[in-house]
């Protein structure tokens, strides 16, 4: 039985991928509702009037009248809170809420939450993956893959979900069994008034969690907890008490929990120090809902890793490729310079570039400085990025994602690794951050 009442109206503002899932979660109950968006055409206007004709669909400007019918607003992730329509709405009494508070509400089985600035696709695969070699029914998604609602099922026997800042905005109860904030650093400046109000969207996924994972590494994931909340740590220091880390023995360096040994880190299939903290947070978060060792460890050893982060694409006389279109902020740039420098024997030959989103590129410096032999630098903010680098090292600026890669090719020694890792979004040169990573990897195989 569905936890929503019937009797009243509801109206979806939105209508992508979120927004369709949550026309067919209403439409399933029985629900009054409607539709509406600020685009002229959004994406799934054709597949409503198709699958739903009788749903009365509003285009165009939001209109507050329209908007005041509702008793409640769920509200598109990509539609900030903000918009002056809503706000109104907001005012008269309207609730604003969202697809993750609706599935909260109405799943059965716990939930495994995870946010971040970065890696959570990654570590939310990862999860998902152990679960399912553990013999879980796991079902998947969130802000990664099948929208949420999409995924209700008496079935499901554990959700893992990777969930947004914009999607924990109109969350007001998660109740996750297990709850973590990987990390937090400077993304979406252009939507947020600073760190302070991202931080605290992000740390929303607490609510009524049971348990909660934090990064000893970054002092922003951790939550003010009550007093006896069970809680584990994940870092690339050595573990204590609940901890999940990294231990030496022999000169040879293990994924550690407490004071046991796991596994020998060289037997990771990802590549870096950033992914080697992937691997001990997924661990704690399984770990917490009960997964076994042997099943979680057995996925470390099998997992390659997610397409555009920090992706292997090829070797060419002596320099590895890597595709990491992914990193669409300054946060997941570091990460994968660092991990990645950290791990070859040379240096990294980084292209970076795009839509800043109003970014700071100062940290950007001193990793590149002691990681990288030369910075390619492309579209609209690349300029911002030279500024805060400075005379870090040599800077080359091009006009074209082909040009980038040939230049990385004739910068590069045998030893180094080439790293698209561009710190910015695609969206002034490309379709998304998925089509730039395609060019990349083709233009780096088309190498001869």
């Amino acid at each position: 039985m569905s936890l929503i009442a019937s009797d009243h109206f509801r109206i979806v503002v939105g209508l992508g991928k979120s927004g369709m899932s949550l026309v067919r979660f209403l439409a399933n109950r029985g629900v009054s509702f409607a539709v509406a968006d600020t685009r002229e055409n959004p994406p799934e206007l054709a597949t409503l009037r198709r699958d739903y004709p009788q749903v009365d669909v509003r285009c165009g400007e939001l209109d507050v009248e329209f908007l005041c019918r509702a008793d409640e607003l769920y509200v598109s992730p990509g539609l900030a809170l903000a918009t002056p329509a809503l706000q109104a709405a907001a005012a008269r009494g309207v609730k604003l809420s969202g697809d993750i508070e609706l599935f909260a509400r109405n799943a059965k089985a716990p939930i495994v939450a995870i946010s971040g600035s970065n890696a959570k696709s990654t570590v939310t695969t990862l999860v998902g993956e152990m679960a399912a070699a553990a013999g879980k029914r796991v079902a998947v998604g969130g802000n990664l893959g099948t929208p949420a609602l999409d995924l209700l099922s008496d079935d499901v026997e554990l959700y893992v979900m990777e969930l947004s800042s914009f999607q924990l905005e109109t969350t007001d109860h998660l109740g996750a069994e297990v709850a973590t904030v990987l990390n937090v650093s400077e993304d979406h400046m252009d939507r947020y008034s600073g760190l302070p109000a991202y931080h605290l969207a992000k740390h929303r996924i607490f609510r009524g969690a049971r348990q909660v994972v934090f990064n000893r590494q970054d002092a922003l994931t951790r939550p003010l907890l009550g007093e006896g909340m069970p809680c584990w740590s994940f870092g690339l220091g050595v573990p204590d008490f609940k901890g999940f880390g990294l231990r030496e023995e022999n000169g040879e360096k293990y994924l550690a929990f407490e004071f046991q040994s796991l596994m020998p880190v060289r037997e990771l299939k990802i590549r870096g120090a950033h992914n080697q903290a992937n691997a001990l947070a997924a661990l704690a978060l399984g770990h917490a809902v009960g997964l076994p060792f042997d099943a979680m460890l057995s996925t470390l050893r099998t997992f390659a890793g997610l397409e555009h982060r920090c992706q292997w694409v090829r070797d060419l006389d002596g320099v590895a490729w890597y595709n990491d279109s992914k990193a669409t902020n300054v946060g997941a740039a570091l990460a994968a310079i660092e991990g990645l420098g950290a791990d070859i024997e040379g240096k990294l030959v980084l292209i970076a570039g795009g839509d800043g989103k109003g970014a700071d590129f100062k940290d950007l410096r001193d990793p590149v400085a002691a990681n990288c032999r030369a910075v390619v630098l492309m579209g609209r903010d690349r300029e911002l990025i030279a500024q805060a680098l400075g005379d870090a090292v040599p800077l080359v600026r091009v006009g074209s994602l082909d040009e980038a890669v040939q230049q990385c090719r004739a910068l590069a020694q045998p030893g180094d690794a080439v790293l698209l890792s561009p710190a910015c979004a695609s969206f002034d040169m490309f379709k998304n951050y998925e089509e730039r990573g395609q060019l990349f990897a083709r233009a780096a195989e088309d190498l001869a």
